[in-house]
């Protein structure tokens, strides 16, 4: 007993330095992500590319160095070896929390009603196609949720509460990941494309693109290309989409406690619901009642908050920039083409069910002027 716990102290001493390097690695490529993401723009005015330096966000530059970083750490052979500082679960959830702190109540509020009704239809009809075709191609069940989580709210972060709900494999949590990149990175720039080509308003481009891109962060580079009114709304959207995260993960919970998992003789207590359930999603929910307080009634709010989303970008370059790392094109060879084939096809129901659905409810929105 004694020589097993000495022997699980060794492996983690020496793990730990690793564990620093990859912190290290991420923080670096995180500094860089930064630096382009502020000063590409400028190296591009007054030139042929300028409007192209003015789109990418921050998204892009953090998952294509992601995606070198990790070709280059794995020619070298460290790339899994360094793979504990990839810490993407940390900081997703810490930067979901911090964006709390930059949602408006009022200006929600104004939207609730449409940006809820639209949550609601979007989330039950992509996420029940997807369950169902995942079932008929024999998904296993714990990929089933992720994919249909990911796809139908909000990409990585629901995957994760998902995988948290559902108790499934690193490895599936990755894979789903990897799968929210390859289809989010193209929709940044081909939506707002099309909302152009389609000619559709601020509005019901913003419901749309907040409805349909499956990441936070993609939404809001993908906004900030639309317009700021497209953005506002995609944001609004989005974020209520995201609070639906902790319904959804409380269904899956009971599903597979009840269902998938049940034994005979035990049954699942509120603890086993409460220990899957995302505790993120109150953070998020607290930082947005508290945000909207401080800027209320506190001198100074506001730069208070911008601090803060700047401070919630940083986190989110550095998830980013994780998933890079972590992505694993053999993961995706090994699974064959049948998550690819389930997470392609929900795409296409998604892009066109929120392309309809915002059409309907935010066709005579307007943002209330301040």
């Amino acid at each position: 007993m004694s020589d097993n716990l000495a022997l699980e102290n060794e492996r983690a001493s020496r793990g730990l330095p690793l564990a620093v390097g990859g912190v290290l690695v991420v923080l670096v490529l995180g500094a860089l992500v930064r630096f382009l993401d502020t000063q590409v723009p400028h190296w591009l005015t007054d030139t042929p590319f300028e409007r192209l330096g003015k789109a990418i966000e921050f998204p892009v530059y953090a998952i294509a160095l992601g995606l070198i970083g990790n070709l280059v750490l794995g020619r070298l052979g460290v790339r899994e070896k360094l793979s504990g500082g990839y810490r993407t679960e940390f900081f997703i959830k810490t930067g979901l929390v911090l964006l709390g702190a930059s949602v408006d109540l009022k200006v929600l509020v104004t939207a609730a009603g449409p940006a809820i009704i639209q949550a609601i239809l979007l989330i039950t009809i992509v996420f029940g196609f997807t369950w169902w075709f995942a079932g008929r191609l024999g998904i296993d069940d714990k990929l089933r949720a992720l994919l249909a989580s990911a796809v139908s709210i909000c990409g990585v972060s629901a995957a994760i509460a998902a995988a948290g709900a559902v108790q499934a494999k690193k490895e599936q949590l990755a894979y789903s990941a990897s799968l929210v990149i390859v289809f989010a990175l193209p929709s940044i720039f081909l939506l707002p494309w099309l909302a152009g080509v389609f000619g559709l308003s601020d509005a019901v481009a913003g419901a749309w693109i907040g409805g349909n891109i499956d990441t936070t962060a993609a939404v809001a580079a993908s906004g900030a290309i639309a317009g700021e009114d497209a953005l506002q709304i995609a944001t609004i959207v989005k974020t209520t989409q995201n609070a639906l995260i902790g319904v959804v993960a409380i269904a899956l919970t009971a599903y597979f406690a009840l269902k998938v998992e049940r034994t005979s003789s035990a049954r699942p207590t509120v603890g086993d619901f409460w220990a899957r359930f995302p505790k993120f999603v109150l953070g998020f929910v607290a930082a947005s009642i508290i945000g909207t307080l401080w800027v209320a009634n506190v001198s100074g709010g506001k730069a208070d908050v911008t601090t803060i989303n700047d401070l919630r970008t940083w986190f989110l370059i550095f998830a980013f920039v994780s998933i890079g790392l972590e992505f694993s094109a053999s993961g995706i060879r090994e699974a064959g083409w049948r998550p690819i084939a389930v997470f392609g096809s929900a795409t296409v129901v998604n892009i066109v069910v929120a392309l309809g659905l915002a059409t309907v409810l935010f066709g005579n929105f307007e943002l209330p002027t301040t």
